[in-house]
């Protein structure tokens, strides 16, 4: 099993726009397509689509949580909430021709510190059967800086292997928890370090830094060039396939959803990030944020290049 942390979730709404945006008017969209969001919620379900048993928590409420629970039921992922006084936010994405995708990201209400407090005392049950556990994304106002932190200890204290995807304040704190992996991106990287990078080599000496931290896995995804990885066995990149990205949205989280299931599984690091890759390019010929085609990912593995550095 691998559990799914999702602290500031939201309703996903991707608007579908026939020809370019123009400001200032009124605009018509083409489709619409809602989605369970925010990306612990993008991570399990492309663990569900990796074929291993997944379970989605974190914080929910209002009509938009009753909404997002139902929405993850038609996507057959099991989840427990707590669920919390406050509304779930929506985050929009509008895809256009001009632009590709342009992202309006709700904050997300308040929780109280009696909120808090009771997610954190059932989190132990909720993670009890999980052998991995993933904590992605933001948190909304009235959560501190070092949550995951706690997270992640108390995770670790019952055996999880535990996954970290965040930024800022919250990525620094959790690093002192030492997560067994962390995938921080280029500009995640900058903001941790404050500090330019301007090329592979000063992000290997970034994801160095974190490694030596005690750190056993630090990969760093780097867009359209794939990955790179530094763990025990050295310094690895996998270079992603070349395809006709649909929607780019969701890729990283597509991509620390198949690190889970890698982990689970046991794998060595070279096909672990080999397939990471795979999986978060397939993600970015869907046009559903973190879904994708399982066959197309069997496809682009055999594509997938890693090379020592």
């Amino acid at each position: 099993m691998i559990t799914t942390v999702t602290l500031n979730a939201s309703i996903d709404k991707a608007y579908y726009m026939e020809g370019s945006l123009k400001n200032g008017t009124v605009m018509r969209v083409k489709a619409v397509h809602n989605s369970a969001g925010g990306k612990g919620l993008n991570v399990a379900r492309a663990v569900h689509l990796c074929g291993e048993e997944v379970a989605a928590t974190g914080l929910v409420g209002g009509y938009n949580g009753k909404y997002l629970e139902a929405l993850l039921d038609q996507d057959n992922i099991p989840h427990d909430f707590e669920h919390i006084e406050g509304e779930t936010r929506s985050c929009i994405n509008i895809l256009d021709e001009t632009f590709g995708s342009t992202e309006y990201l709700e904050p997300g209400c308040a929780v109280s510190e009696r909120e808090k407090q009771k997610f954190l005392e059932r989190f132990p049950e909720i993670i009890g059967n999980s052998q991995v556990v993933t904590m992605s994304g933001s948190v909304p106002a009235g959560l501190p800086g070092d949550i995951y932190k706690e997270m992640i200890l108390t995770a670790k204290k019952a055996g999880k292997q535990v996954i970290l995807d965040t930024s800022g304040e919250l990525l620094k704190k959790g690093l002192e928890a030492c997560p067994t992996l962390v995938k921080p991106n280029q500009d995640e990287l900058e903001l941790l370090f404050s500090a330019k990078i301007t090329g592979r080599e000063e992000v290997i000496a970034g994801a160095r830094e974190i490694y030596g931290r005690g750190i056993p896995y630090v990969v760093v995804s780097l867009g359209g060039d794939g990955a790179l990885m530094v763990c025990r066995e050295g310094v690895m990149q996998a270079a992603a396939p070349k395809v006709e990205a649909v929607n780019t949205v969701g890729c990283g989280d597509s991509m620390v959803g198949a690190m889970a299931v890698a982990l689970k599984r046991g794998w060595e690091p070279e096909r672990m990030l080999r397939y990471a890759v795979a999986v978060a390019s397939a993600n970015a010929l869907s046009p559903d944020t973190g879904n994708f085609e399982p066959a197309v990912c069997g496809r682009l593995f055999e594509e997938v290049k890693v090379v020592r550095l």
